[in-house]
């Protein structure tokens, strides 16, 4: 490591000034004002508000994330090829934030209800979009620096700040809704109008923020224009089969992203059915799912120095784990106390903002992996197929979540539910999702690159560089 420290100055080994890492993290704030929205309520708004079926709904979002499947290494392909004027990867931010957050927002509009068609165009294209902005941001922070300490502090800030927007959305969306509806109703209001004015808020918010972000981001570590000119679709398979730490990280992300996905959707029916808690109480839960973010996040780099980290993966999953199953037993209490169930949902969310956070600093590593052993930095393609496979487990989340319901006979129209879909509410806030943690802590341990192996890549391929450079 001394090694390393000594040469953090050369080229490639960047370091950052918190403005840039704040800027940086504002891009992931802004995305999860709509990604965080949509997770958490858009199945409760299809269901309960714009009047579609639970089946129906999972059929359109298993439609829309087979469509992503086939658009993410297209997109991946195109930003790794082209060199826009306004940047490389930061560009897109411009380009597509504006449709983006437009669609957001007519997805959110029950103007057309309860038609399939209008929900089945407004929703994939929102989807579409969003990955023409996830992919690219991805890519964006492999190539700002190529220091390992730097990325960490990166990931820790942009983690940080992603959860800033979950907190926004888990606990703010609902008091917003309240506020914008003279609805007196038990739980979350139902209102189309105030659901409609606060996207709008969170989406026009996103974009400043998409904006800010693209002022603040320079590229500094990317493909040459040869280089670029050669990149290929089918690069990604290639990618894929040659890059064993890719694909362990892929089905991290599968299992990952499934338990946030069905976790989240059903957040708002626990609190509704199974607490029937106030607006102010779901925000308060909700707001639960992120808040650990401002103590744990920070304190990322310091806890991966001591602990290594595999290790920090473990101990993470583990107190999700735990948490998941407090929340469970808390929940089956003949008097369930609303307290005992905001400690188990901080306890659970702990272990899923650090896990699942830190899991992005490991995407710059596979692509500096991927550069070393085929001599392409394809960072667009990596995130690509990060994409798909995080778009694979919010598939399965999307279709999970409704099917349950529709198996317990969930009734929109009312409250009070049976005792059977009180337990499948259940079952999808706390069951489900700790089995997929068990199979998450299985995949993580088969990852090999640690901090010293990824060091030793990043200067060898700067060694290149510079030899290539001179001849």
């Amino acid at each position: 490591m001394a090694q390393f420290e000594s040469q953090n100055e050369t080229k490639g080994f960047y370091k950052l000034s918190w403005l840039q890492r704040i800027g940086f993290g504002s891009g992931d704030l802004a995305q999860n004002l709509i990604f965080q929205t949509t997770c958490m309520y858009l199945l409760f708004f299809y269901t309960d508000i714009y009047g579609l079926d639970a089946v129906d709904v999972s059929v359109m979002f298993t439609v829309g994330n087979v469509a992503n499947v086939i658009w993410d290494p297209i997109v991946g392909a195109l930003i790794d090829k082209h060199n826009p004027t306004l940047g490389k990867y930061r560009a897109y931010l411009v380009y597509v934030g504006i449709p983006l957050s437009g669609f957001a927002i007519l997805c959110f509009w029950n103007g057309f209800a309860p038609s399939l068609l209008y929900a089945y165009v407004t929703y994939i294209a929102m989807t579409l979009l969003y990955t023409f902005i996830n992919v690219p941001y991805g890519a964006l922070n492999s190539s700002l620096t190529r220091d390992t300490n730097e990325i960490t502090i990166l990931t820790s800030v942009r983690m940080f700040m992603a959860n800033c927007g979950g907190l926004a959305v888990g606990s703010g969306l609902p008091l917003l809704i309240a506020y914008f509806t003279d609805e007196q109703v038990e739980g979350l209001p139902k209102d189309p109008g105030a659901w409609f004015t606060t996207m709008t808020i969170y989406a026009l918010v996103g974009l400043l923020l998409l904006l800010f972000c693209f002022t603040q981001c320079k590229e500094r570590v990317v493909m040459n224009a040869e280089e670029s000119a050669n990149v290929k679709v089918s690069d990604l398979w290639m990618e894929f089969f040659h890059n064993r730490p890719l694909r362990i990280i892929a089905f991290f992300f599968i299992t990952a992203f499934a338990m946030m996905s069905i976790g989240n959707a059903a957040g708002a029916y626990f609190m509704n059915c199974n607490m029937h808690g106030t607006s102010e109480q779901l925000s308060i839960f909700m707001g639960l799912g992120s808040a650990p973010s401002f103590i744990f996040m920070p304190l990322v780099p310091m806890i991966k120095r001591a602990i290594g980290k595999k290790n920090m993966f473990y101990v993470f999953l583990s107190i999700a784990i735990i948490g998941m199953a407090f929340l469970y037993i808390v929940a089956k209490m003949d008097a369930p106390s609303m307290t005992l169930v905001y400690v188990a949902q901080f306890v659970k969310s702990t272990g899923v903002i650090v896990a699942t956070g830190y899991m992005w600093a490991l995407v710059p590593e596979v692509i500096s992996y991927g550069e070393y052993k085929s001599g392409k930095r394809i960072a667009g393609i990596v995130n690509a197929l990060t994409g798909i496979f995080f778009k694979a487990g919010m598939t399965l989340g999307s279709v999970v979540a409704p099917a349950i319901l529709a198996y317990v006979a969930y009734n929109p129209k009312s409250v009070e539910q049976t005792p059977f879909a009180e337990e499948g509410i259940l079952w999808l806030v706390c069951v489900i999702p700790a089995v997929l943690l068990v199979l998450a802590m299985f995949i993580i341990s088969r990852y090999e690159l640690t901090d010293d192996v990824i060091d030793e890549i990043n200067m060898e391929i700067e060694k290149r560089e510079t030899a290539d450079a001179i001849d």
